[in-house]
């Protein structure tokens, strides 16, 4: 399904105003209506290394699979559409990747990356992620935060022994549970949802959402609702007038028009009642 003039994609990565080089990386292709958003870590530039394999792996993976898959078939074993499941394969195979390179790289060692994938299909998307890159959704007006970051302070913050408010000021708040490379297998959270037309979906690094806070992140996208690659900039600049002590990356995407599969029930059954 070639999704162009149906999703529109806007994104951009930033070195901040205090880094020296730009350890994230980030890739959308709009005919597939996918968007890669990934943060890496480690000494000598392994972080720059592990976000550029990651981005690369999920983008070839996905870009190849997508092709072969039956655009209405689930997996029996699991219950998610091949579609999530082509995702989880292409995080999976970059976490192989990370870690072979890793252990084979002296210089590269310890390396890891978050990492967050949306993939739009069948008027609906996949989310997965590993780590503290995050995906927002702003719905009638409203914004959510649709992934939970792999963090230790979110782990604090769930068992009672921080608020939220304390947890933003926290030292500690970068500290992820999970990432990409660091181990030879990883746990990906992977959720689905319908997407409806005039949905934003936000992915960044916590290079944005460490900086500024999610009310003034709404508040610049609704300002620049209807130029996404303006609203992007935007969140860029007020990152790093607001200190931009890391990396900072954004990927805004909107549906625009309906995007049923092919002989899709799902798709007839939400047309029918929505």
């Amino acid at each position: 399904m070639n999704l162009k003039g149906k999703i529109e994609i806007a994104g951009i990565t930033d070195v901040g105003s205090v880094r020296d080089h730009n350890e994230d990386a980030i890739s959308t292709e709009t005919s597939l209506g996918l968007a890669i958003l990934a943060d890496g870590m480690g000494g000598h530039r392994g972080g720059e290394v592990a976000s550029a394999i990651t981005v690369s792996t999920v983008y070839d993976t996905i870009s190849e699979r997508i092709k072969t898959i039956d655009e209405n078939a689930i997996d029996e074993k699991t219950g998610y559409s091949m579609e999530s499941i082509t995702v989880h394969d292409a995080i999976k195979l970059a976490n192989n990747n990370v870690f072979d390179s890793s252990n084979e790289n002296e210089q590269y060692r310890g390396m890891g990356t978050t990492v967050v994938v949306v993939l739009f299909y069948d008027n609906r998307f996949t989310v997965a992620h590993v780590g503290d890159s995050r995906l927002y959704r702003i719905r009638d007006g409203v914004l959510e935060q649709v992934t939970r970051d792999h963090s230790l302070m979110q782990e604090l913050v769930d068992r009672g022994f921080y608020t939220p408010e304390q947890a933003r000021k926290s030292l500690n708040k970068n500290l992820v549970t999970r990432a990409i490379g660091i181990e030879e297998n990883v746990n990906i959270d992977i959720q689905e949802d319908v997407a409806q037309i005039g949905d934003i979906y936000l992915l960044c690094s916590d290079g944005l959402s460490d900086m500024i806070e999610d009310d003034l992140i709404h508040e610049t996208i609704k300002r620049n609702t209807d130029n996404l690659e303006k609203a992007a900039t935007e969140l860029i600049e007020e990152a790093n007038r607001h200190g931009g002590k890391d990396n900072i990356s954004v990927i805004l995407a909107r549906p625009l028009k309906s995007f049923p599969a092919k002989n899709s029930l799902f798709s007839r059954f939400f047309d029918l009642f929505s």
